[in-house]
């Protein structure tokens, strides 16, 4: 997607000012450990002469010496590596360290953008969402079992609450693990409190640990961009524009809480157009909400519901109101 110039000057500047903090990071490390050992510093003076010379050899097209300087410094390298060591710190303490290491802080690998590049614009494009924050409390690590009863049964599977919602997690584990290469859509419905929003948040979590773009919108949210773009309102029309068009190209989409907007023949349609461009351009799409089934198709009609039914796996969650037991177990003494 085409970055505006200055949206791409805010994610170079942020490479800059990286590459600026690794360096002197690299200086303060390197004059600590000059301090304590002054014999790793005659290294560093012989290391970095030979490099120079490599580097006029280099310059002077004389390939010959360049592979016989280049085992000399690499020979003194791991000999300051090994003085590191037996002084206690890391071999690589004195290398440069990388946010990234694939692009060493760049932005490019050669001269194509890196993952890392690719996850920076899209924090730059949904900041509105405030999924990240969202993401420090709500994840794989903080999830809990014990909200769900094993007691309370679903008639139509048999399955108790806990029962379900262990199932499910592991299959949403299992759609992770074969994300790049299975192409699957979850539909999540069930009472309002029963963990839908927060399973959306821990798949998201892993995706974008992974440098997968995912974008998360309420439903209100979502139609709110649509309705704008559409008819042209708005002082940031551009980035929304933009926005608009990322939406169908992100590797997930998160719409929570589908339902809870002013439903019309505009929205109905709008969802209908997002969930078959995804579901034709095989982009993964997640879809939570309180709707029953037969509600849900009532309300944004049948071709929708057709396009969920048939491309998306169908999950029903259920049990005690989780925000509620929060709130009672905390008052207890």
């Amino acid at each position: 997607m085409a970055l505006k110039n200055a949206q791409y000057d805010e994610i170079m500047r942020e490479y800059h000012r990286r590459q600026l903090d690794n360096k002197r990071k690299l200086d303060e490390r390197t004059a600590e450990v000059s301090a304590k050992l002054p014999d790793l510093e005659i290294i560093n003076q012989q290391i970095a002469s030979l490099s120079v010379a490599c580097a006029r050899k280099y310059l002077g097209g004389d390939d010959s010496a360049i592979d016989s300087l280049q085992d000399d410094i690499a020979a003194l390298a791991g000999m300051r590596r090994e003085v590191l060591k037996k002084a206690g710190y890391p071999g690589d303490y004195l290398d440069m360290h990388y946010v990234c290491p694939d692009c060493q802080d760049t932005g490019y690998i050669g001269s194509a953008k890196c993952h890392c590049f690719r996850q920076a614009v899209i924090d730059l494009l949904y900041t509105q969402s405030n999924i990240r924050e969202a993401l420090k409390t709500e994840n794989f690590s903080t999830f809990s079992f014990d909200y769900y009863s094993d007691t309370a049964l679903n008639p139509s599977t048999g399955l108790s609450a806990l029962a379900t919602m262990q199932k499910l997690v592991a299959e949403c584990k299992d759609y992770l693990a074969h994300f790049d290469d299975t192409f699957e859509n979850f539909f999540f419905y069930g009472d309002t409190g029963v963990g839908k929003t927060f399973l959306s948040h821990c798949i998201a979590k892993e995706l974008i640990d992974t440098a997968h773009s995912v974008i998360y919108f309420t439903a209100f949210e979502l139609f709110d961009l649509f309705s704008k773009t559409t008819f042209h309102r708005g002082d940031d029309l551009d980035e929304l524009q933009q926005m608009h068009s990322y939406i169908f190209d992100c590797d997930l989409l998160i719409i929570d809480d589908l339902g809870t907007e002013l439903t019309n023949s505009f929205v109905a349609s709008q969802l209908f157009l997002c969930i078959n461009e995804r579901l034709l351009g095989r982009k993964s799409t997640i879809i939570s909400t309180n709707l029953a089934m037969d509600v849900f198709r009532d309300t944004y009609s049948e071709r929708v519901f057709s396009r969920i039914s048939s491309g998306y796996k169908i999950r029903k969650l259920f049990g005690e109101d989780i925000r509620i037991q929060k709130k009672l177990s905390h008052r207890k003494p």
